[in-house]
C-alpha cells in the first residue's frame, strides 16, 4: 500500500525522487513507473499503478458509447494521463502541465492514499489536510468495519 507523506524537491533537471517505499510497492506489483494525471477533484497530481488506470479505463469503456459522460471521463483522466518511468535513481520527470495544475514550483509532498498516491504543493496540502480532518470527523460514522467470522 501507499502510506504516509514524504516531501521531496525537484532537482535542477526537473526530476523528483519518488519515495523508496512507493517505488518498492510499485516494483512488487511489477511496475517500473507510475501513471500520473491532473486530479479533477483537487489541485494535485494523481499517481496510479498501471493496473489501477486499466480498471478505470474498463469502467469508462463499460459506459454507453453515446453518453457524454463517457467522453468526459476519458478526456479528464485517460487523455491527460502520462506514463512516467523511473530512472536508475528512482526519479521521474513530471511534465510542466502537471506541475502547473498542482502549482508546484520546487517542493512537493507525496501523499499515500492506499491503492494510489497524490503529489501536492505542500501549502495547498496542509489546507486540504486540515479540511479533511474536520470532514472525516463529521463523516466517521459512514466508515463501517466489516468483520469476518472464522468458522
Amino acid at each position: 500500500m501507499f502510506l504516509s507523506t514524504y516531501e521531496n524537491k525537484l532537482d535542477k533537471k526537473g526530476r523528483v525522487s519518488v519515495p523508496a517505499s512507493f517505488r518498492s510497492h510499485l516494483s512488487n506489483l511489477g511496475y517500473n513507473g507510475v501513471i500520473c494525471y491532473p486530479s479533477f477533484n483537487n489541485q494535485c497530481i494523481e499517481a496510479w499503478p498501471q493496473d489501477r488506470i486499466e480498471k478505470i479505463s474498463n469502467t469508462i469503456e463499460a459506459l454507453n458509447p453515446f453518453e457524454e459522460k463517457k467522453d468526459y471521463f476519458a478526456t479528464s483522466i485517460l487523455s491527460e494521463s502520462i506514463n512516467l518511468q523511473f530512472d536508475s535513481e528512482g526519479r521521474i520527470s513530471l511534465t510542466a502541465k502537471l506541475l502547473k495544475h498542482a502549482k508546484i514550483k520546487n517542493s512537493m509532498l507525496f501523499v499515500g492514499q492506499g491503492k494510489t498516491f497524490q503529489i501536492w504543493e505542500p501549502t495547498a496540502f496542509e489546507k486540504f489536510r486540515a479540511q479533511s480532518r474536520k470532514k472525516s470527523n463529521l463523516y466517521r460514522n459512514s466508515l463501517k468495519w466489516e468483520q469476518k467470522l472464522n468458522k
